[in-house]
């Protein structure tokens, strides 16, 4: 039979827990089951990456970790460029190169396809347990993404997109195992609601053509809608 104490403690744990829920600040939970978890993760992560990422950090005036990231993905140039928004200043704090690359420009229009995403998404949830090291699952497909598959008649539009580590690729981003170390930590300390992920297929800042995709009569307005957020990420 519990004592009082016991049960005073319960209601203490119960209610730190839903307060942290309701501020959001637990990390990212997995939906897959393992041994590791983002908080152990983070744990024995934690000092040897941010020793890494400091002078990184630094350069772009944190001294912590950041609170809100934006994930660049550019397919042509097979990088990843990761900023983050102080007082609405962008920063570039650091780019990790493609390890492996599948499909061509051009976005993704079905499972099995092997195209990478290309669009503006957000992140689902951080998976400490993938088998290609440590991964983040993108939330593909978006509105826009099931709005076209709808007006195309397309279905079965794939949904396990993740950026990850090691260096295989069927329609994911990896960045090999100590990056996605330190992009898992820092997304993992960013609130969720603040982590952007921008997919292009080339880096219209500096190459403003969109690619000549076949078939895909909206296919502009996707660039353009790509073109006019990248435009805004330009330290």
């Amino acid at each position: 039979m519990l004592s009082a104490v016991d049960i005073i403690l319960i209601v203490i744990v119960a209610i730190l827990v839903i307060v942290a829920i309701l501020t959001n600040k637990l990390p990212f939970a997995s939906t897959k089951s393992g041994k590791n978890t983002v908080e152990s993760v983070m744990t024995n992560l934690e000092y040897p990456v941010f020793q890494r990422l400091r002078p990184y950090l630094k350069n772009a005036g944190l001294q912590g970790f950041p609170e809100q990231l934006i994930l660049v993905g550019l397919k042509g140039e097979k990088n990843l460029e990761v900023y983050t928004d102080i007082d609405n200043e962008i920063r570039h704090i650091i780019s990790y190169p493609f390890t492996a690359c599948s499909g061509r420009l051009g976005p993704k229009l079905k499972e099995g396809d092997l195209q990478i995403p290309e669009g503006i998404y957000g992140l689902e949830y951080l998976n400490p347990n993938s088998a290609f090291h440590l991964s983040m699952k993108i939330t593909y497909p978006n509105d826009f993404d099931k709005k076209m598959a709808k007006q195309d008649n397309r279905k079965n539009l794939g949904d396990d997109i993740f950026i990850h580590g090691k260096a295989n690729s069927v329609g994911c981003i990896p960045i090999g195992d100590k990056a996605i170390e330190e992009l898992f930590l820092m997304v993992a300390k960013a609130e969720k609601e603040n982590v952007e992920v921008i997919i292009s297929p080339r880096d219209f800042r500096t190459n403003n053509a969109f690619p000549d995709i076949e078939n895909l009569p909206w296919i502009d307005s996707l660039y353009s809608m790509i073109q006019s957020r990248l435009n805004e990420i330009n330290p």
